[in-house]
């Protein structure tokens, strides 16, 4: 060791210690070796001094071909300079690969390097952290314009004889340890060493800049009630025994902000790694190999666990040829499926929903002035709204001081969930707007009572052994335009404090066989546990009667229904279906729903009713009670429906402001007029007569 102790005091700063200072000094005594051989064979060639020409005993020694491995080999073996070198070279060798718990030995143990592998990746190292060492490897290749690593160098320098082979496994390239670089033509590729690789044996623990706009590591927070946490690290470490050399995928499945990244923390904790959260939604698709790649090799070095997560992630591809680490987690909602891959072993885990108790612990818990709240609207909003852990969070941690700020906090977040796929339309109607039969209205309000209690209801054992599907509430309106469903629809929501969502045809149907079953599948996927009602207005363009089967098209229409049938069965939530056309929508369907309104068209008493109430609010009560005898003779001639009379009478309002007169039953006759032509009506000369 006596070129160690004398390396330690030319080097007091380093010592053994110093893994970078030993792999340098180890690089610079095989280029020392190999500068020794070169010069012996070159001996008395010649100068190459001569302008334009190489002198023709250089030549003759390329054409001799003196720089032979095995005599170099032989003379480092019978030499006694060289003997005392190679010794040399042989101690810092050990002494490397001595050092306990060194950079370099984890990074060759993890990945699995050989000896090629492990000298390659050292000579990138050294060059990488003394750059100077460029006008020594150009003079080793006999070439001003090399002064960079070849396969060549890295032959002769270590030994290998005149060429070496690297496996195209080799972890050097599938997880680019040493990056390759073609030169120009001619001329052979480099080698250089990764900077991550570089900073990382270095003793920086840093995240790969590669991957660290989009990577953050997962807190481990407190577990919930009702998590799986023990029994899912009890079946990882189980699979995981059995796996050979198969990784594996865990799946969590939940709604959006349901805790799933936090639950996949605690599980990985268990395991005793620490998570990675990646964002695959911020990596192009362009560049999914080599991101994946870096994070693979980011989790191998820190022993970390990774978590991918985003809308895109079911459509990624897993390489089965870049190592990876043993286990990872993804999450996703309930329609979301990986692409399989050979050497993967998935599994799925599904959060349970969060228990009404649970609800009422977490509100007190991150939103504190929720306990100053009145204990009745506290109750009701924790009933009605099946908020996740991520939603409750999220609301303390803006401050929020009242219920009406998380009431709205709530509805914010229900818009940016659903974006395009649906248009919300809350109103501040009451049950007082709606001028319904009174059958009608019971039906409403038993409606209404079912969406409060539903979901303790559903919490029981029993209730739920014996609906295990159907438990979804969906409402079936049904009447001519006009008579008031969208509006009993808005009623209803107000009433719960749930946002109404009507659901854009436009972006649903599609002519394209199946296309809009795999839409309705996306909204309702969202929507899940989303605390809204879902409006389908039109819904007998999409739950239309199955047709008799004379071709192909027909055979796959019909089987779009009844997914369709099926998709809103399944749904947990609250559906309103709205049709102006109830024949036409399929009888095996009605069948089954508990909650059918048939809105008719008003009859003269309730049409007299819209008119004295609607004149009242827009006009005043003096007007009205000015107009009261037109409005009782209007009601009974003009048959036409509460949303007709309301446009009629804001067109005569804009009308009676435009001669800025009062409101007279003139303007109210020309406001109708203009409704019915819609229709191609008119008021007749027998309405006109009536108030001559």
């Amino acid at each position: 060791m006596k070129i160690i102790t004398e390396y330690t005091a030319l080097h007091p700063t380093t010592g053994t210690g110093d893994l970078a200072g030993l792999i340098l000094h180890r690089i610079r005594l095989l280029s020392q070796r190999r500068v020794a051989w070169l010069r012996k064979i070159w001996a008395g060639v010649g100068d190459n001094s001569q302008d334009g020409f190489t002198a023709h005993t250089e030549i003759d020694g390329y054409l001799m071909n003196r720089d032979i491995p095995a005599l170099e080999k032989k003379w480092f073996e019978t030499d006694p300079v060289m003997k005392d070198l190679t010794r040399t070279i042989e101690e810092v060798d050990h002494v490397i690969l001595s050092i306990q718990h060194s950079r370099l030995s984890k990074l060759t143990d993890v990945f699995g390097l050989n000896c090629l592998e492990s000298d390659i990746l050292q000579v990138c190292f050294a060059f990488a952290i003394d750059p100077g060492l460029g006008r020594v490897f150009a003079y080793l290749q006999d070439h001003a314009g090399r002064g960079f690593i070849t396969e060549s160098l890295v032959a002769r320098l270590f030994g290998y004889g005149t060429g070496i082979v690297i496996r195209s496994d080799s972890p050097l390239k599938t997880l680019r340890l040493v990056k390759e670089s073609a030169s120009r033509t001619g001329e052979p590729s480099s080698f250089e060493c990764d900077p991550f690789i570089r900073n990382w044996l270095l003793g920086a623990d840093e995240t790969d800049e590669s991957i660290v706009s989009f990577t953050s590591l997962q807190p481990v927070v407190t577990t919930l009630q009702q998590w799986p946490v023990d029994r899912t690290v009890h079946e990882i470490e189980k699979m995981l025994h059995n796996a050979g050399k198969n990784k594996l995928r865990v799946f969590v499945e939940g709604t959006e902000r349901s805790g799933r990244r936090s639950f996949a923390a605690i599980v990985s904790h268990g395991l005793g790694f620490p998570l990675l959260s990646l964002n695959a939604d911020r990596v192009p698709e362009t560049n999914w190999l080599q991101t994946y790649m870096f994070a693979q090799r980011q989790a191998s070095l820190s022993n970390a666990a990774l978590l991918w997560h985003g809308a895109t992630m079911p459509e990624r591809y897993w390489s089965a040829f870049i190592p990876s680490f043993p286990v990872q987690f993804i999450t996703g909602e309930e329609n979301d499926h990986l692409l399989p891959e050979d050497g993967f072993i998935d599994m799925r885990v599904v959060l349970p929903r969060i228990s009404v108790e649970e609800r009422h612990e977490l509100w007190k818990k991150h939103v504190p002035d929720s306990k100053n709240w009145q204990t009745n609207e506290m109750q009701e909003m924790v009933l009605r709204h099946d908020t996740t852990i991520g939603q409750i969070a999220s609301i303390g941690e803006r401050m929020t001081a009242s219920i009406a700020d998380a009431y709205e906090a709530l509805n914010a977040d229900s818009a940016r969930r659903l974006g395009i796929l649906a248009r919300q339309m809350n109103s501040d109607f009451t049950f007082d707007d709606l001028i319904l039969p009174e059958n009608t209205r019971l039906g409403l309000e038993d409606f209404i009572f079912e969406a409060n209690e539903r979901i303790l209801f559903w919490e029981q054992a029993n209730a739920k052994r014996l609906f295990p599907q159907g438990r979804s509430l969906i409402g079936l309106f049904t009447g001519s335009p006009g008579t008031g469903k969208t509006m009993a629809a808005q009623v209803i929501a107000a009433s719960l404090k749930l946002d109404l969502f009507r659901i854009d045809l436009s972006m649903v149907v599609s002519k394209y066989v199946g296309e809009s079953s795999k839409n309705i599948e996306r909204i309702l996927s969202r929507a899940k546990n989303m605390n809204l009602v879902l409006l389908f207005d039109e819904a007998d363009s999409l739950f239309g009667k199955r047709t008799e089967i004379k071709d192909a098209h027909d055979r796959y229409a019909n089987t779009d229904t009844n997914y369709l049938l099926q998709a809103i069965e399944s749904y947990p939530g609250i559906i309103i279906l709205s049709s102006n056309r109830k024949e036409n929508i399929d009888s095996g369907f009605t069948r089954r729903l508990r909650y059918q309104f048939d809105f008719p068209k008003p009859d003269a008493e309730q049409r007299l009713t819209f008119w004295r109430r609607i004149v009242g609010e827009l006009a005043g009560d003096e007007i009205r009670n000015e107009l009261d005898d037109d409005l009782f003779r209007l009601s009974g001639l003009v048959e036409i429906t509460g949303a007709q009379i309301k446009q009629s009478i804001l067109s005569a309002i804009f009308m009676a402001r435009r001669e800025k007169s009062d409101l007279k039953t003139a303007h109210l006759l020309r406001g109708l007029e203009r409704e019915l032509a819609k229709e191609s009506k008119g008021l007749g000369k027998q309405v006109y007569q009536s108030f001559n």
